[in-house]
């Protein structure tokens, strides 16, 4: 999607409405620059089609689907031999989908080979530019994701793990392969998802209520929470500006800070960093693959933090001569020393990476005080020690090779489905019998998917709604804990919905009319999960290897250099101190004492 190397697609629309995806929000990113210029969507203006059909907002018929229409299409569509996926996106069809579907049996019949996304699949809920969205992108990613699983799927069978299979998807949820290319549009932001699954693992092991992530690799940072045992979770997410993917994801912000981050002067002559990165080739200049430019990594090279003989567990050796070269050039552009600039850069990076923790925290009403860092990734544990200081979190946890912190969250996970769809109902008329049925079809829907896909037993549903008082333009996700709606549980509802209000932003209205939107419902299959080993413990204390200067804030000293395989349940190490492991370091300062728990995590406070 970001490198828009999707497939040619055709969107298939309502009759009035192919201008949907270029007409977009009317809003704008930048409101001054008159330079700017809506995104393009991921369809050409030419491939988007339309067809004789229309429900009403209420989900009646007012005009039949024009089937001869939809074949000739198809079969146009075929003779041309361009378009690789179709999406259908009729209006209301999140009410009444027979028309989508019904187009999306023709299109098989024509095109057996062409796969086709439709909207109430995809995405059941109102707004029409977000459900064209969403579904342009589904059906954009689901030749080259189909053909790519595919592939994988037969490398698998051929070592023998065809049944061993899965991948992750953006809620934390797993999939088979199949179950993966019918809607890849649910591996979009799939990747850092892991990390925060292993989290919830990892707080839940250890009896922590409120944790933060924080995943520095060599390109970018990802933050999110785990409060209480559960992850959060986003429909709010952009592929880029303006062009929304609405499905269910954990909701992790991005930043462009990693160890690649390139350090560079604006136009008014001060230092930056990122979000331009070097990558892996050439990479940061201490890689000696031709990288020029000074980056966070050979910062921290010239600061002493990285061990330029022992990198990767001295796999690959840096080039601390090109590190310091690179940092020499920024130097002589701002008059500081190279020790000077190589601190700012790294200075910089944490208060860029500080801004994603403290939008994941603060902005949601988070007290950073109540928080454990979890600092992984290959860069998190380097940085994490200054950054939990700079934010008030007053513990820090290092987890077993955070540098493969993710994949182990990957292992971790459950297969995992979530339906939403709009189904508009209010407290003046609410329609129990209407709303029991909504939500039983979205669980049976829910569970149907999981059992193709070969998931069954240990199922656990949770339900919730989103609702809002009447003009509002928000909405509030209210879970549930009942199944029908009756005289009991209604009233119930709208009190729980007052009290979550209050809760939210200080006030409710007791006497408004509220408004129910979306029905959500989640269903996850429990697996079981391998157990993390215990370390014994030492009677002896830790001893270091060896002995390295390290540059910090405000001074410059020889500290203890321990490596992590040596460490034991119990060991304690009083700061400053670096402890190395083979993808990852973890800098303690001189006010911060580490501890070993008996999982073998590192366990930071303050003094």
């Amino acid at each position: 999607i970001l490198e828009r190397k999707g497939a040619a697609i055709a969107y298939v629309t309502t009759r009035g409405f192919r201008d949907v995806p270029f007409i977009q929000r009317g809003n704008r990113r930048s409101h001054y620059d008159i330079t700017w210029t809506k995104p393009a969507p991921l369809v050409q203006h030419r491939d988007c089609l339309e067809i004789g059909e229309r429900i009403d907002r209420d989900g009646r018929l007012v005009e039949p689907l024009d089937e001869a229409e939809v074949r000739a299409l198809a079969q146009a569509i075929a003779a041309e031999g361009r378009i690789e996926a179709i999406a259908v996106n009729f209006l209301f069809s999140f009410l009444e989908p027979r028309h989508e579907r019904r187009a999306q049996e023709i299109f098989a019949e024509v095109l057996p080979e062409v796969p086709v996304s439709i909207s109430y699949d995809v995405l059941p809920k109102w707004k029409e530019y977000e459900r064209a969205s969403t579904t342009i992108a589904d059906a954009y990613l689901k030749p080259g994701v189909g053909r790519y699983l595919d592939h994988m799927g037969t490398r698998f069978a051929e070592v023998g793990l065809a049944d061993k299979v899965a991948v992750i998807k953006s809620n934390g949820g797993e999939a088979t392969l199949a179950g993966a290319a019918q809607a890849p549009i649910h591996m979009a932001v799939s990747g850092p998802s892991g990390g925060v699954i292993g989290a919830k693992h990892l707080a839940g092991l250890l009896e922590l209520d409120r944790m933060v992530t924080f995943d520095m690799g060599g390109t970018s940072t990802d933050c999110s929470i785990v409060v209480d045992g559960a992850e959060n979770f986003t429909t709010n997410f952009e592929v880029e500006w303006g062009l929304p993917i609405q499905v269910p994801m954990i909701d992790i912000r991005t930043i462009g800070a990693g160890g690649g981050s390139v350090a560079w002067i604006d136009k008014g002559d001060m230092l930056r960093v990122g979000p331009e990165s070097a990558g892996a080739d050439p990479g940061p200049a201490a890689y000696g693959k031709g990288g020029t430019e000074a980056t966070v990594t050979d910062a921290n090279v010239a600061l002493g933090r990285i061990d330029p003989e022992n990198f990767l567990g001295g796999e690959m050796a840096l080039d601390a001569d090109a590190a310091h070269t690179a940092l020499e050039r920024l130097a002589k552009k701002i008059g500081q020393s190279t020790e000077q600039t190589a601190l700012a850069v790294t200075r910089i990076a944490n208060t860029n990476m500080l801004g994603a923790l403290r939008a994941v925290l603060v902005e949601s009403g988070q007290d950073p005080r109540d928080f454990t860092l979890l600092a992984f990734g290959g860069a998190g544990p380097m940085h994490g020690c200054d950054l939990m200081v700079e934010a008030g979190i007053p513990r820090l946890l290092v987890p077993n090779h955070p540098g493969q912190f993710s994949a182990y969250g990957f292992i971790m996970t459950d297969p995992r489905i979530d339906r939403h769809q709009t189904v508009q109902l209010s407290s003046v008329d609410f329609d129990g019998a209407r709303a029991t049925a909504a939500m039983h079809d979205l669980v049976a829907t829910a569970c149907a998917e999981l059992e193709r896909q070969g998931y069954i037993g240990n199922l656990g549903i949770a339900r919730s709604m989103e609702m809002r008082y009447f003009g509002q333009n928000y909405e509030l996700e209210l879970p549930l804990d009942f199944e029908t709606f009756d005289s009991e549980t209604t009233p119930r509802m709208w009190r729980s919905f007052h009290d979550l209000h209050h809760a939210e932003f200080g006030f409710n209205i007791p006497n408004s009319v509220i408004e129910v939107v979306n029905f959500m419902v989640s269903v996850v299959s429990t697996t079981d999960k391998p157990a993390l080993p215990i370390l014994p413990k030492s009677k002896n204390p830790p001893e270091p290897r060896g002995r390295r200067r390290v540059v910090y804030e405000d001074t410059a000293t020889e500290v203890p250099i321990f490596a992590r395989n040596g460490l034991a349940q119990g060991h304690r190490i009083e700061g400053p101190a670096v402890v190395e492991e083979a993808a990852s370091v973890t800098v303690l300062r001189p006010d911060q004492t580490l501890g070993v728990d008996a999982y073998g995590n590192l366990r930071i406070e303050g003094r």
